[in-house]
């Protein structure tokens, strides 16, 4: 982890605000959401992005009624149903 050097307070009802330098660095735009994760004594924010429901790959996602799913996973769905 790298420190950032910036600090900030947590208002009354428990909130932080993410540095524009940051969002912009890490693409984080209004309405993205963020899984949060703990290590140890340190709270990891990461930007939640699509994952293929069956091999759990962010890349090449597509969403189809509803679930997300890889291209290569669509490929081999569609060799298993041609057989």
């Amino acid at each position: 982890m790298k420190p950032t050097g910036i600090t900030r307070k947590v208002d009354e009802l428990g909130r932080i605000v993410i540095p524009i330098g940051l969002r912009r660095r890490l693409d984080i735009s209004e309405k993205d959401l963020l899984k949060i994760y703990t290590s140890d004594d340190a709270i990891i924010l990461k930007k939640d992005q699509p994952s293929c429901i069956f091999c759990d790959k962010v890349k090449n996602v597509i969403s189809y009624k509803g679930k997300n799913v890889c291209r290569s996973c669509i490929e081999e769905i569609g060799k298993k149903l041609a057989e």
